[in-house]
């Protein structure tokens, strides 16, 4: 069985994108720039995950939400 170069991109995809989300959790309590991580690795996992896409898009807005509150614009 041989695999296509598109489904060795893809699961590349999918476990880089799983693994930034595993370490951006551990950032959260460990020092390191955990939400930068998980934003990320959503990023990745976004392109296969109709569910990533969603938190993806919500942590999107409430970044802008979180950026105009802070900056006053």
């Amino acid at each position: 069985m041989r695999l296509s170069l598109q489904s060795v991109k893809r699961i590349c995809r999918v476990i880089g994108g799983f693994t930034l989300l595993g370490i951006g959790v551990a950032l959260l309590v460990l020092p390191g720039p955990g939400w930068l991580t998980i934003f990320l690795g959503l990023a990745l996992l976004a392109t296969e995950y109709v569910w990533a896409q969603r938190w993806y898009d919500r942590l999107q807005r409430t970044a802008k939400q979180v950026k105009t509150k802070v900056i006053g614009r």
